[in-house]
């Protein structure tokens, strides 16, 4: 399955974060990535989606445990780009956790 991350099976959590850009870049491309390949390093990350168009962004994180979400917020350069998004980069955003307790997979 191409971008479709495939999890294992539930339970398991998903954090949603849901955003509205300001104008221009600002090093923000540079520091998404960064933070794709950082959360990919952490204890209990098992995948991530992501979407954008010019005016809506979501991305969905995948996680074993709320400990492990928990350690990821809290994480020191993940803080430096939470800081950033509230100066610089987000006009709005939301961020919910879900616990996923069922799933289903097609593909052809």
């Amino acid at each position: 399955m191409g971008k479709i991350t495939m999890t294992p099976e539930p339970p398991y959590y998903a954090v949603i974060f849901s955003s509205e850009r300001t104008e221009g870049d600002k090093g923000y491309e540079k520091m998404s990535e960064k933070m794709v390949e950082l959360a990919a390093q952490q204890k209990g990350f098992l995948g991530l989606e992501s979407a954008r168009d010019p005016d809506l962004g979501i991305t969905v994180s995948y996680w074993e445990s709320l400990e492990a979400i928990k350690n990821w917020k809290e994480h020191t350069i993940h803080k430096l780009a939470q800081e950033r998004g509230k100066s610089e980069w987000y006009q709005s955003y939301s961020l919910r956790v879900c616990k996923v307790e069922r799933q289903s997979f097609f593909e052809i």
